[in-house]
């Protein structure tokens, strides 16, 4: 249920879900990733895919490294994002790893003397990061904004994986949060969409 004076709730939300990514086992959070990313690899979204818009993974966050891989290796086309000035993204395409750069906030980011931007989202499926996410797909990412700026004029499928550890039955959210379509956690596939 949208609130008014969220920020605050959203802070601590995202605080204790950092304070426990940040204490996991590494050896438990490897294998969590690799079981995330597989159920998603194994989707028929994926496979049915044209494009699939991804993000390189960094330190706290689940990983991406095997779905870029196998994005590459399937001959999909694979989109990742720059940042731009305003909290504003653009996603470029990248056929090798070693196109991307160290960009903004630390982040591998694609050469946009390398890499061209993509324009056309059809039959796309976009890979949102978040924090916390909620049954309804709603969730917390690390607060900038730029991918709720970014999935306002998205039309395609959008998929959040998760910790279980991570999900709240019920986030906060403002007029501008959008839920993603699929939550995909290590217990459970959820399609959030109406009539699903």
């Amino acid at each position: 249920m949208p609130v008014k004076n969220i920020k605050q709730r959203k802070e601590q939300i995202r605080n204790i879900s950092k304070k426990y990514r940040l204490n996991m086992d590494s050896l438990q959070k490897a294998s969590l990733d690799r079981l995330l990313q597989e159920k998603f690899i194994n989707s028929e979204f994926f496979e049915n895919s044209r494009v699939i818009l991804a993000f390189v993974s960094k330190g706290i966050e689940v990983s991406t490294e095997l779905i870029i891989k196998t994005a590459l290796e399937k001959g999909k086309k694979l989109a990742l994002p720059r940042c731009k000035e305003n909290n504003q993204m653009d996603f470029y395409l990248v056929t090798d790893i070693s196109q991307l750069e160290i960009g903004s906030y630390g982040l591998m980011e694609p050469n946009t003397d390398k890499c061209e931007m993509l324009s056309d989202f059809s039959d796309s499926v976009c890979l949102v990061p978040g924090l916390a996410f909620d049954r309804e797909g709603y969730r917390i990412g690390f607060g900038k904004g730029y991918y709720d700026r970014f999935l306002l004029n998205f039309s395609g499928l959008t998929v959040g994986m998760c910790y279980n550890k991570c999900i709240e039955n019920d986030l906060p959210r403002g007029y501008y949060d959008r839920p993603v379509d699929i939550l995909i956690t290590e217990k459970y596939k959820i399609d959030t969409r109406p009539n699903c």
